[in-house]
């Protein structure tokens, strides 16, 4: 997703874009990887001094609710990325430095033929560890 596509999002949504939203959505456009709310306020406090985490967490919360971005738990610590929209994949996520690589292989195809009877709503597939630059290699 880019930054357009989720202005656009808000709109049709009803929400204001206000220029600490866009200035959160480039930073979350621009970061490869999952980035976490303290990445993002002290990305943001040169501009907006004083910003509180609860305006943080806010649009945080407000972004994943609409789908502009997607969150994981690393850590104990919720992480947040710009959400992919361009085709169905999964990550590879590092555990140091949040980078993802994208897996082209779904585990639902498998798995949807042995819930042949059930009604599946969604799935997450996540794998965890060090990208080669974390593991020194």
């Amino acid at each position: 997703m880019n930054i357009n596509e989720a202005i656009d999002i808000l709109k049709n949504k009803g929400y204001k874009t206000t220029g600490k939203r866009k200035d959160i959505l480039a930073y979350f456009e621009d970061a490869d990887g999952y980035r976490t709310a303290k990445d993002l306020i002290n990305y943001l406090e040169s501009t907006y001094d004083g910003i509180s985490f609860d305006t943080i967490y806010r649009n945080l919360h407000l972004y994943d609710e609409v789908g502009i971005l997607e969150s994981t738990d690393l850590n104990g610590e919720k992480h947040f990325r710009m959400n992919c929209t361009h085709h169905h994949h999964h990550h590879f996520i590092c555990n140091v430095c949040g980078k993802t690589k994208e897996i082209e292989v779904c585990p639902m195809d498998e798995v949807q033929q042995s819930l042949a009877n059930y009604s599946i709503e969604g799935h997450k597939f996540e794998i965890y560890g060090l990208c080669p630059i974390c593991k020194g290699a």
